[in-house]
């Protein structure tokens, strides 16, 4: 069974149920035939995704929701082999560079390069050019995004790209200056508590606006995490009312435990054993910056107050090391040694004064 945010995901611009500036100006620029690269950025949650797709719909129809998963290899120059899932429909693709880590640079290279060199091969499409998405652009490597600069410029007319990111400040200049910047901002408080509405309506829950509110405020203006949260009280609770508890997602509580436990006990073994509890964060998906960044927010409500500033500076040191390193476990875990270190530390201090 689908979730809620998938099930009830608008599908084109016009469902859309806030920015309704930001709809009117993408339904303009599909009209236009003129359309350009895109860097569309805004915080998680925001709709960035759901955006670009109900853009595409508006430029080739409702074809671009036939879609089909290819696995691909693609060879390094020191004959590596690296396998990368391509999202496609006939008019898109969609990619995610980032996976395959500092070798983005031959995913983009190669595949661009190939999707560049065809034409669109259906008669009846409205537009002439192919559509690659490029999630996570924000990290890509300075390598792959100078490829990237390379085909904008010689393969304009058979490709266009619209680039996801969170923010513009790790993208590169002469891309920025290529691309039409689209900020999508996080929705408000009352826009999240209107959706939910809307889904509570479609599902037939009973309406709860003292409980969509806390759940918007909670959600810090995520409305993907919102909705998440929606569903799992009504699928939790038979009766819900305006002060039924919100459950935390599972992964939250387990940097919660993780958190208590390194301040509880700073030993070999028990780092040993929160490097388990790491990998199984990682295994269910949850990229390593979101547990960097959980965990010390975790980590700053229970330290003494001396330390919070060293936990912080710390985090940021090992958030820089993981972007630029390969095996994300190694700089998590460094992090946690780091701060049962200054934990210890600071109680040698304290037991000496």
């Amino acid at each position: 069974m689908a979730l809620l945010v998938d099930k009830h995901r608008p599908r084109t611009l016009e469902t859309l149920t806030y920015h309704d500036g930001l709809s009117k100006r993408l339904k303009a620029l599909a009209a236009s035939g003129d359309f350009p690269h895109l860097l569309i950025y805004g915080p998680s949650g925001a709709g960035k995704k759901t955006r670009i797709v109900a853009t595409l719909r508006e430029l080739f129809g409702p074809g671009v929701e036939k879609i089909k998963i290819d696995a691909r290899v693609f060879t390094t120059s020191s004959n590596r082999k690296l396998e990368f899932n391509i999202v496609s429909s006939v008019y898109h693709l969609e990619i995610t560079p980032s996976d395959v880590g500092n070798f983005d640079r031959v995913v983009v290279q190669d595949l661009l390069k190939e999707v560049a060199q065809t034409q669109q091969v259906d008669l009846n499409a409205r537009q002439r050019f192919k559509v690659v998405v490029i999630n996570e652009a924000d990290h890509l490597t300075r390598d792959a995004q100078a490829a990237l600069r390379r085909t904008m410029e010689k393969y304009s007319p058979n490709l266009r790209l619209i680039l996801l990111a969170n923010s513009t400040a790790n993208i590169i200049a002469p891309i920025r200056s290529r691309t039409l910047l689209v900020r999508v901002a996080a929705p408000s408080e009352e826009e999240i508590c209107k959706a939910l509405r809307v889904v509570g309506k479609k599902e037939n829950f009973e309406h709860q606006e003292g409980l969509n509110k806390r759940i918007a405020k909670e959600s810090g203006r995520n409305l993907r995490r919102a909705l998440l949260m929606f569903e799992a009280v009504y699928a939790q609770n038979e009766k819900v009312h305006d002060n039924t508890p919100i459950p935390p997602p599972d992964w939250e509580e387990l940097i919660t435990v993780i958190a208590g436990e390194i301040i509880k006990e700073r030993t070999p073994a028990k780092i040993l054993h929160v490097r388990g509890q790491l990998y199984d964060l990682l295994t269910h998906c949850i990229p390593a910056s979101t547990i960097l960044k959980t965990l010390t927010f975790e980590l700053v409500k229970q330290v003494e107050p001396a330390i919070k500033a060293d936990v912080v500076t710390w985090s940021a040191f090992y958030e820089h090391r993981i972007r630029l390193g390969s095996k994300v476990i190694f700089h998590l875990e460094a992090f946690v040694a780091k701060v049962m270190r200054l934990i210890e530390t600071n109680s040698m201090d304290m037991d000496f004064d």
